[in-house]
């Protein structure tokens, strides 16, 4: 059993620890977020993530899954800790890692015994060693310590399966011991380990990301094409992804990525090149497509309804994706507030994220059901893909529907059966 201490409670954070503690180790979850600690300690916690809550109860019931706020509690026997506070976009889509410098000062003034720091959050490259250099200056006594970055490739919704089955681990570190030491956490997921030097590992990252924004935007441009030529994306993203050479994994025509991740690791991948010399067309071009999205989708339906003043619109789905209640940069919400702008009273509904979007919009009626918010609308736009919308009596929404205009901005429905359903159907790509 080893023992650990986690940094940040967030998504990363918590299925980070928790899963670490599944594994047989003792881990100690810090945050400086108190109410969000005694929350956890409660039993309560702040995300909805499928099979979290499960593993939670699991390790606390345990005792190898702890929480606190106390650095010093956290760190008294850890022999690793994972940093993995948020880094959210600065004012020119920079990194801010203000959270991480403060979690590096926290380590090193508390910090009692030789630890190998390890940086789990999104960071740009060149942290690893602005980390040992913070740390450096705070330590209190001379006391040996290494960084290692260990990037996360956890996917909203499925990132407990993504940490106890994963892809690939990556570790980076100019301390080739440090790195073999964090490589045996990771031994009984059997998966491929690479270990490669710090800035590589965090390069690991942001070009993963920033590939598969662009095969979504990819398969968007392609979709607006379609549109003009009437061909249907759908088909085309099938045949494509029969070729071993592409695949079918994020082919999916519809309202944009958004998310924690992808806005946020685009921009900053984008102006670390800038800053450094390089011209990113491709990455711009990637966030460009992707901002159109939102607006090709209204503009639709304005032509669809003649105008957008003073009509109904009904959203379906306000997360950036299934099985999760993340509204950060979803499509949902620039979607709204282009409804917004031009007059359009929004009503809007989500399985799960109801309690984060009472936060978060204003002037938007919150539904209790699909039903709900289809009643007396004249338009309805499906924003996440949600299973229980694939399986909705859709002749029953249009008969409470005051127009039956559908906007299928994530390609669930069949355009065929809407029409004879009697519905406007409206789809990303289609004919």
């Amino acid at each position: 059993m080893k023992s650990i201490c986690v940094a940040g409670t967030g998504y990363v954070g918590l299925t980070t620890g928790t899963c670490l503690a599944d594994l047989g180790n003792r881990v100690y979850c810090v945050d400086v977020d108190a109410e969000k600690i005694e929350r956890l300690n409660q039993g309560i916690l702040p995300i909805y993530e499928p099979g979290l809550q499960e593993l939670v109860q699991r390790n606390r019931r345990a005792e190898r899954l702890l929480f606190t706020t106390d650095y010093r509690e956290a760190l008294a026997e850890a022999q690793f800790v994972f940093v993995a506070v948020n880094t959210p976009s600065g004012a020119n889509g920079e990194a801010d890692l203000r959270y991480v410098k403060a979690c590096a000062r926290s380590i090193a003034e508390s910090m009692v015994r030789p630890i190998i720091i390890i940086n789990k959050s999104t960071v740009p490259i060149g942290t690893g060693d602005w980390v040992a250099n913070v740390v450096s200056q705070h330590l209190r006594q001379p006391i040996p310590f290494a960084v290692v970055s260990n990037p996360e490739f956890l996917r909203e919704g499925s990132a407990v399966h993504d940490f106890l089955q994963p892809d690939r681990v990556v570790l980076g570190s100019s301390d080739q011991e440090a790195a073999a030491q964090v490589a045996q956490l990771y031994l009984p997921l059997r998966c491929p380990i690479l270990i490669t030097d710090l800035r590589t590992a965090e390069m690991i990252k942001y070009a993963s990301n920033a590939f598969l924004a662009t095969r979504i935007s990819f398969i968007n441009e392609i979709a607006s094409i379609c549109e003009s030529l009437g061909a249907d994306v759908k088909q085309v993203a099938l045949g494509m992804g029969y070729d071993k050479r592409i695949g079918h994994a994020f082919l999916d025509a519809g309202l944009g990525w958004g998310g924690s991740c992808f806005p946020k690791d685009v921009r900053a991948l984008a102006h670390m090149a800038s800053i450094h010399g390089c011209h990113p067309q491709l990455l711009k071009a990637v966030m460009d497509i992707n901002q159109d999205q939102r607006r090709r989708v209204v503009q639709r339906l304005r032509g669809a309804l003649g105008t957008l003043y003073q009509k109904v619109v009904g959203v379906l789905g306000l997360s950036f994706k299934p099985n999760t209640d993340d509204m950060r940069d979803a499509p949902s919400l620039e979607v709204i507030h282009l409804l917004q702008t031009e007059g359009a009273i929004v009503k809007a509904y989500d399985p799960v994220a109801g309690p984060v979007a009472e936060k978060m919009l204003v002037d938007v009626e919150l539904c209790a059901s699909a039903y709900d918010t289809a009643r007396g609308a004249d338009a309805l736009v499906i924003a996440t893909e949600w299973n229980e919308f694939k399986h909705l009596d859709m002749g029953q929404i249009k008969q409470v529907m005051r127009q039956p205009v559908l906007v299928d901005g994530r390609n669930i429905y069949e355009p065929s059966l809407m029409r004879e359903l009697g519905f406007t159907y409206i789809g990303i790509g289609r004919p």
